[in-house]
């Protein structure tokens, strides 16, 4: 199902009905401010191993999770003062952040890593979406192989097992920078949409 939603001003009864999807163990692709997203509620695991399934991904990549706001992250990772001065100047933006996992992360989604992927899109659709399911939305770019998706028709029609395809304006082309914030020092593990420059 193709739904779309204003970009700026997310109608309520359209994100409600995203979250409910989400909220029965559905999979959902919606806008963020680098490139669409598969997203499913962090606490289903069916959900999750259905977006590895439909992703071909490996067990041993993440999903990260897309936060509404900086306050919800404390439960999710351990902030390093550093790491928050970073992130406080950064979000919300095109960027991953990965930080050591708390204890409240699915065992599903630690596995044999102890950190977690970090998100808070620039994108009203995504921050909405993960506000209103009351926590944050387990998330991939929607990508085959490598190859990124940018036409939400496409999306659909790739992704066949998906209950909901969020259409809206605002969507980028690329990637998000991932940055490490998990050790002493924030390292690059990928350049994307993000700038670095004020790290070098």
């Amino acid at each position: 199902m193709l739904l779309s939603v204003n970009a700026q001003n997310p109608e309520p009864r359209k994100i409600e009905r995203a979250t409910e999807i989400l909220r029965r163990g559905g999979v959902i692709a919606y806008p963020t401010d680098t490139v669409f997203a598969l997203g499913c509620d962090i606490h289903d695991k069916r959900a999750i191993e259905r977006v590895y399934r439909m992703k071909r991904m490996a067990d041993s990549q993440l999903l990260s999770f897309v936060c509404p706001d900086l306050s919800d992250i404390a439960h999710y990772a351990v902030v390093p003062d550093y790491a928050y001065r970073i992130m406080r100047r950064l979000l919300p933006g095109p960027y991953t952040f990965i930080l050591q996992a708390t204890r409240e992360v699915p065992k599903v989604l630690r596995m044999k890593r102890k950190t977690v992927g970090i998100r808070i899109p620039d994108h009203p659709v995504a921050i909405e979406l993960a506000r209103a399911l009351g926590g944050p939305v387990a998330s991939t770019s929607a990508s085959i192989d490598g190859e990124i998706l940018v036409d939400p028709r496409e999306i659909e029609e790739r992704f066949g097992d998906l209950e909901m395809v969020l259409d809206a304006d605002g969507v980028g082309v690329t990637p998000s920078t991932i940055i490490d914030l998990s050790g002493e020092a924030p390292v690059v593990v990928r350049y994307g949409a993000g700038a670095v420059d004020f790290l070098e």
